[in-house]
């Protein structure tokens, strides 16, 4: 987070949730999903869309047949699957890709590592207000997301769509300053990730994550505005542990379900290109 606003409602945010999940866990699920209960169910943590919803198709469907004991905890923030990961309140999390990944190892100096690559969820610039990007008027206000990977790729992505164009050599760290030229003087809001699908009806325009677009009945092959290409796209979503558990027979048992012909089916009859299986 770039400012105290954001760091505190972050910090709120999480302990909220902390508590929710304290008073919903036991110390036995904690002990379980930790590398040292391997012989216990593994527990993953995980977005409610689509990867929760991916991982219990798993769980009912493939997981009893190839020896799995398999559980689902949901988070709806992008910190904390990382953080229980880490202590060995999960045992996996599924939920982000590697530019993420690698932005949160370096600051938090936590040791996730990746797994297997699942999936992409193109990330869109989605409207209430307009129905083409062109319709957006000078000075428009596009919400962005907060965190310095999505907000990066969010302005790569209007730049790659010709709205913006960001100065040569603008990577995965790039802000509004990284703006070369802005043709249209859009004002950019910065928002946590998990916001900015509730933020339409008070911005002109939004960038949203493909999981947070699906999960408010937005579709992101219909929808969007524009959409991101799934061509050579480096943010694919992964099964994730910390070093160390990569051999863990659980989570190998597991990685192979999620990159399974059945699991693929689910993942193209269910989002009909929302959601791409990256196998």
């Amino acid at each position: 987070m770039r400012n105290t606003a954001k760091l505190t409602t972050a910090v709120l945010a999480a302990g909220a949730l902390t508590l929710g999940l304290t008073a919903c866990g036991s110390d036995k699920d904690s002990d379980s999903g930790s590398g040292s209960g391997k012989n216990g169910p593994l527990i993953v943590a995980a977005s409610p869309v689509p990867h929760a919803e991916i991982l219990t198709y798993v769980k009912d469907n493939l997981a009893k047949d190839a020896g799995l004991d398999l559980q689902v905890k949901e988070f709806t923030d992008y910190v904390l699957p990382n953080t229980a990961t880490e202590d060995g309140s999960v045992g996996a999390n599924y939920f982000q890709n590697q530019p993420y990944l690698d932005d949160f190892n370096k600051k938090n100096g936590t040791h996730i590592v990746p797994v297997v690559t699942v999936h992409l969820e193109p990330l869109g610039l989605y409207s209430s207000k307009v129905k083409k990007a062109d319709e957006l008027k000078s000075g428009a206000t596009v919400a962005v997301p907060n965190d310095t990977v999505n907000e990066a790729r969010a302005l790569k992505l209007l730049d790659a769509n010709g709205i913006i164009t960001l100065k040569d050599g603008a990577g995965n760290d790039a802000t509004p300053k990284d703006i070369a030229k802005n043709p249209k003087n859009l004002k950019f809001k910065e928002l946590e990730a998990a916001q900015t699908p509730r933020s339409l009806e008070d911005v002109d325009a939004a960038v949203i994550n493909g999981n947070y677009a699906i999960e408010s009945d937005l579709k992101p092959a219909d929808d969007a505005l524009v959409l991101e290409s799934a061509d050579d796209n480096p943010y694919g979503n992964f099964l994730a542990v910390k070093e160390g558990n990569e051999d863990d027979p659980r989570v190998k048992k597991l990685a192979k379900l999620l990159t399974s012909p059945e699991v693929k089916k689910f993942i193209e009859d269910k989002y009909a290109g929302s959601v791409i299986a990256s196998f």
